[in-house]
C-alpha cells in the first residue's frame, strides 16, 4: 500500500467514525426521553455504539485521532441534538459525553497492549458508569420522573452492549490493526 493510500484509508476511517459518533449521539439524545418500562429507556440500547466507535478508532488510529472523533463527532452531533431533543438532554449529553468519552480513550490506550479484550471492556465498563451517573443526574434530577431506576437499567443494559459488542469488535480488529491501515506487509 502506498503512503497516498495509507493517508486516503485513515481519512475515510476518521470520516466514518466522526459520522458515525454524531449519528449515534443524536439518536441516542432523541430516543432517551422514550421510556421501554419503569427501568429502561431507548438510549441504553443505542448509546454503548458511541464507546464501539470510540475503541474502534483508538485501536486504529490511535488516542490523539480517537480524541478527535470524539470532539468533531460531538460536537456535530450536539448542534443536531439542540434542534431535536430537549435542551436540558443535550446539555446534561455534552457533559456526560465528553467526560466519559476522553476517560474511555484514556484507559483504552493505557490498556491496549494487553490482551484484545481488557481494553474495550474495561474502558467501556468504567466510562459507561461515568457516562450513566452524569447524564441521568443532570438531565433528570427534580424532574419527578423515575431517573435513579433508568439510570440503573441503563448501565445494566449497557454492561449487557459491551458483551455483545465485543463480538463485532473482535471481528473488526483485521480492518482497525494499525499495521493494515498503516502497510499491508506484516
Amino acid at each position: 500500500m502506498t503512503e497516498a493510500k495509507t493517508t486516503t484509508a485513515q481519512r475515510l476511517f476518521l470520516l466514518t467514525g466522526i459520522i458515525a459518533m454524531a449519528v449515534v449521539v443524536t439518536v441516542s439524545n432523541i430516543v432517551v426521553e422514550i421510556p421501554i418500562n419503569d427501568w429502561l429507556t431507548w438510549g441504553a440500547l443505542t448509546y454503548p455504539f458511541a464507546f464501539l466507535v470510540t475503541d474502534l478508532t483508538n485501536r486504529a488510529l490511535g488516542p490523539s485521532k480517537a480524541r478527535l472523533v470524539v470532539v468533531v463527532g460531538f460536537l456535530a452531533a450536539l448542534v443536531m441534538s439542540l434542534l431535536l431533543a430537549e435542551p436540558r438532554i443535550a446539555l446534561a449529553s455534552v457533559t456526560a459525553f465528553l467526560l466519559a468519552q476522553l476517560l474511555d480513550v484514556a484507559l483504552f490506550d493505557k490498556l491496549r497492549r494487553g490482551a484484545w479484550w481488557k481494553a474495550p471492556i474495561i474502558s467501556s465498563v468504567v466510562a459507561s458508569f461515568v457516562d450513566t451517573l452524569i447524564f441521568f443526574s443532570l438531565a433528570f434530577a427534580g424532574t419527578g420522573l423515575p431517573w435513579e431506576t433508568w439510570a440503573l437499567g441503563d448501565y445494566g443494559v449497557k454492561l449487557a452492549m459491551v458483551a455483545i459488542l465485543i463480538i463485532p469488535f473482535r471481528g473488526l480488529l483485521k480492518f482497525t490493526d494499525p499495521l493494515t491501515l498503516a502497510s499491508t506487509a506484516r
